[in-house]
């Protein structure tokens, strides 16, 4: 498994409201190497972040946040910490954080993990079968590479998870540390989108095999 995997012992403590309270920038970058938790009864998937894209609220046309504060977009708008969740191309959702001091909009998308634990209902939510105790990267890459894949592998909905706290471990969704330190960053325009196509807004982890597209640049 690649470098970033971690034992599932190990403490994971969520991220403080704070950390959200910045510019998305900051907080894209910063995010990086930090694991996403979902706890369900006696189970918890977890898994690295490794790909993120940076919205930069109403002056960035490619945000939903430009079109204003809306009844879809007012989670945006509302404290950091919160999970922004919507439905793309009738097909699949996308989980972002919103960030910024409440009132002012901002946030993060998601767009590739590594699971770290919980890899077995993962594939049972994505309907794909892992064989063997040993698990092949090239198959856990169709878990989680890509925004639509990793939601649906951690159960993810606008029903459900729409305006969760991503601070609190009693929302069963939130974002954590472990003491593991990102190394190696690459920025590059974000993807998959119409505006604003120039704008160096995508963070990876360099070398990384589940980011969900290559890049040259």
């Amino acid at each position: 498994m690649p470098e970033s995997q971690t034992s599932p012992t190990v403490q994971i403590s969520p991220l403080e409201r704070a950390f959200y309270s910045r510019d998305p920038r900051r907080v894209a970058r910063e995010l990086l190497g930090k694991v996403l938790v979902r706890k369900r009864g006696r189970q918890r998937l977890t898994a690295r972040i490794v790909e993120v894209e940076a919205y930069l609220g109403e002056k960035d046309p490619a945000s939903h946040a430009a079109a204003g504060n809306t009844a879809r977009t007012s989670v945006l708008f509302g404290p950091p910490g919160h999970a922004y969740i919507y439905f793309i191309y009738g097909n699949h959702y996308c989980l972002n954080v919103s960030c910024e001091p409440e009132g002012r909009a901002g946030g993060v998308l998601f767009r590739a993990v590594e699971p770290l634990s919980g890899v077995e209902e993962m594939a049972r939510a994505r309907g794909i079968e892992i064989h063997g105790a040993k698990k092949d990267v090239k198959d856990l890459v169709r878990l989680t590479s890509g925004p639509g894949r990793l939601c649906e592998a951690f159960g993810i909905t606008r029903v459900r998870d729409n305006g969760c706290d991503l601070t609190s471990p009693a929302s069963g969704l939130w974002i954590g540390e472990d003491g593991y330190r990102a190394r190696g960053i690459r920025t590059t325009p974000r993807i998959g989108i119409t505006k604003a196509v120039d704008k160096p807004l995508r963070y990876i982890l360099v070398g990384n095999p589940f980011v969900s597209r290559k890049t040259s640049r």
